[in-house]
């Protein structure tokens, strides 16, 4: 799967250097878990249909009720339609100097060296709505403007999202700036149970693939692809011997693309189909 750099790819001068980017993205099919690469923190303003996002150490979905504040980095995201037949959303991306400039001007609080979430969840309300018509007449603006537009109306929304959501808001932007110690194993655990696969979680972990399986080997004495097999098969097992899901239900949260594989695989390690636990 290609690795998409952005918001280079939506640039026309793909080296220039930005510290602020609007892009209007816009599509017909669906598309999933693409391998994203950010070099910068994003805006995703949802407009029209769903976004999913799994990041190395969670996952969120949202629909066109919410936002979200994604952090730079690594992250695989799917984009589906919704009844229309067009997916819509307003990308607005801003560099870590941009970001660390409103913090020296409007924040009193220091960054804190603690884990947390790759995202921030942002409930649209009306000043939300206003604020993205606004961002369109950026847009329109002439080139020599432009700049200097969009750096206002970064801090407008800045400002108004730490109205909205206090101290939370405020530490998680000094999250953004604090520096972050090596979770290899971390990504890995958290990522168990999910429909994952190696070469996925891999690229959460800013690996190549051949590098992840190297490390995987040295830390768990065997393949990412055992490991994970059996971690899932057996909370799989639990789940059905629990009587309130069958196979059917859960196959694909544990990363099977039909439920015969799952099957199969599930026999090849207890001994018996899946829908004989009962029996």
């Amino acid at each position: 799967m290609t690795i998409q750099n952005v918001p280079e790819i939506f640039l026309k001068n793909k080296l220039e250097k930005i510290d602020l980017f609007v892009h209007d993205f816009k599509m017909t099919d669906d598309v999933f878990k693409s391998k994203v690469n950010l070099s910068l923190h994003m805006f995703s303003f949802l407009q029209k249909g769903k976004k999913q996002v799994h990041f190395a150490d969670s996952s969120v979905a949202v629909n066109v009720e919410q936002s979200l504040l994604i952090k730079s980095g690594n992250c695989l995201w799917s984009e589906l339609l919704d009844n229309d037949d067009i997916y819509y959303c307003k990308l607005l991306f801003f560099s870590e100097s941009k970001l660390r400039d409103f913090l020296r001007k409007h924040s009193q609080f220091k960054p804190r060296e603690e884990e947390t979430p790759s995202y921030f969840v942002i409930e649209n309300d009306d000043y939300i709505h206003s604020y993205l018509d606004s961002l369109s007449t950026v847009n329109d603006a002439p080139a020599i403007f432009m700049k200097n537009l969009l750096s206002v109306k970064f801090e407008e929304l800045m400002l108004y999202l730490i109205n909205k959501y206090g101290k939370a808001f405020e530490f998680y932007l000094q999250s953004l700036i604090a520096k972050e110690q090596s979770a290899f194993k971390s990504i890995i655990e958290k990522n168990v149970y999910s429909n994952l696969k190696v070469d996925e979680i891999a690229f959460l972990c800013q690996m190549s693939l051949s590098t992840f399986k190297r490390n995987f080997i040295k830390e768990y004495k065997t393949s990412p692809g055992k490991w994970l097999q059996n971690k899932r098969l057996q909370k799989a097992k639990i789940l059905m011997q629990e009587g309130k899901l069958r196979a059917s239900d859960i196959y694909m949260d544990f990363g099977y693309n039909n439920l015969s594989n799952f099957s199969a695989a599930f026999k090849n390690k207890f001994g018996k189909s899946p829908n004989l636990l009962d029996s």
